[in-house]
């Protein structure tokens, strides 16, 4: 049975510009897969826009269309791309730095890689301590400089007759900053932009731009950015979608499956000891204790939310859970997660699970790039104001509203994304309640 109250989602109809804020590992390696599949010679696996199924109605209708076909999604073909990075490479020298994409899967497409150039970036080293850049913007104050970010989606979009644009972050982590009196409003924000004022970061000199120009906001790092009560002011007033924080791709992604299954299953535990190996651009930055603090916040908040040990203070009261992230640059971008999990059963008695997950954090995470501009653009065409936790899925650190705490488990944020597809559509919620297959009386 439907819902005849299917809201009103506009068509997918033109061309999607999608605004990259850092051209590096992940942000190349979801362009050149893009370009793969349009070829025919790549699959891109790991998308759930464009593989996974969603059922609709009873098991028993046998109707399971994929969510491309489901939901009107901006085609391949439509896409477009532009970025920002403080390296003056272009998409395809970049890609060739990164070394995560194998020459069959680059040469091919050499010529349209090289055609996207980055544009000056919104760069301070103050924020980013161990990267240097050349190819920045200047300007007298940060209002200046996110004017000049205004100019370039105006020009981008006019040039290139795009039809609809969302901006997704795919740069590095910023220092760590807490929300203060400069994030509590709009008029505050602006006047700390005019003030100059240090804590307000780069990240937020996009998300004002794209926001002000009428493009949805996605957050793929743990910054606080978007998280703000300014940020959050502007979206409503502007009628946008924004989301966040922290692409959810390694070993996070693997502390909300198993930590879920812990407390399914009522096992306890005293200890989670996770740590990790990588030599991208992301491990070079992280190597900076001030940039680790904001990643270790994004990592460390996962196992408090799933296991509620207010609740079960008995099997998950006294956790010790430490995280470390170790710069190895012969790992390039081939991450590499262990986690020591030791957790108890039955009497208190002890067992241990151990992972090593050997992992390329950029072919992880360039699905999830791709999931959310098409999703963010999705979400403006439907109407969808504000904090997306539908899209909570895809980070780390899920935003929710105000005073909500946010949703961790992977299988349950799986189930809210395919649940508000249905809404959207005007189809049954599924709830895998079951009981009109059987006689219960």
């Amino acid at each position: 049975m439907t819902d005849s109250q299917t809201r009103d989602v506009a068509p997918a109809e033109g061309r999607l510009g999608v605004l990259l804020v850092g051209l590096g590992a992940v942000a190349t390696t979801y362009i050149a897969g893009i370009l793969n599949v349009r070829r025919g010679t790549g699959t891109p696996v790991g998308s759930l826009a464009e593989l996974n199924t969603i059922r609709l109605g009873k098991r028993t209708d046998q109707r399971v269309p994929t969510i491309r076909e489901f939901v009107p999604l901006a085609a391949l073909d439509d896409l477009l791309w532009c970025a920002w990075d403080p390296i003056p490479d272009d998409a395809y020298e970049s890609a060739k730095v990164a070394g995560v994409l194998d020459s069959p899967h680059l040469e091919p497409i050499a010529d349209e890689l090289a055609a996207i150039k980055p544009m000056p970036a919104v760069f301070d080293q103050a924020y980013v301590k161990r990267l240097e850049g050349t190819n920045v913007k200047s300007g007298s104050t940060k209002r200046h400089l996110a004017e000049q970010l205004r100019e370039d989606i105006r020009r981008f979009k006019n040039e290139n007759a795009c039809d609809r644009l969302v901006m997704v972050w795919c740069a590095s982590t910023e220092v760590f900053l807490k929300p203060g009196p400069a994030h509590a409003s709009l008029e505050a924000f602006e006047r700390a932009m005019d003030e100059n004022d240090p804590t307000i970061a780069p990240s937020m000199l996009y998300a004002y731009a794209a926001l002000q120009e009428g493009v949805p906001f996605a957050n793929g790092a743990p910054n606080l950015t978007v998280d703000t009560d300014a940020i959050r002011e502007l979206a409503r007033q502007q009628g946008l979608p924004i989301a966040g924080k922290d692409f959810k791709t390694g070993q996070t992604m693997m502390k909300t499956v198993v930590s879920p299954m812990l407390k399914a299953r009522m096992l306890g535990l005293a200890g989670w000891y996770s740590t990790n190996i990588l030599g991208n651009r992301d491990g070079e930055v992280l190597d900076d204790p001030e940039a680790f603090k904001t990643k270790e916040e994004s990592k460390l908040g996962v196992l408090e939310h799933i296991l509620q040990p207010a609740m079960y203070p008995e099997l998950y009261g006294n956790i010790y859970h430490k995280v470390r992230i170790n710069y190895y640059p012969p790992r390039r971008d081939n991450k590499e997660g262990w986690d020591n999990i030791d957790i108890f059963g039955w009497l208190g008695y002890p067992m241990q699970i151990k992972i090593d997950f050997l992992c390329r954090d950029s072919i992880l995470a360039a699905p999830l790039v791709h999931d959310l501009a098409l999703f963010m653009d999705l979400a403006q065409r439907a109407g969808l104001t504000g904090i997306q936790e539908w899209l909570s899925f895809y980070f780390k650190s899920p935003m929710a509203a105000p005073g909500l705490p946010p949703e961790h488990d992977l299988f349950i944020q799986h189930t809210k994304l395919k649940n508000t597809l249905r809404w959207l559509m005007g189809e049954e919620q599924i709830t895998h309640l079951g009981v009109e297959y059987y006689d219960y009386q």
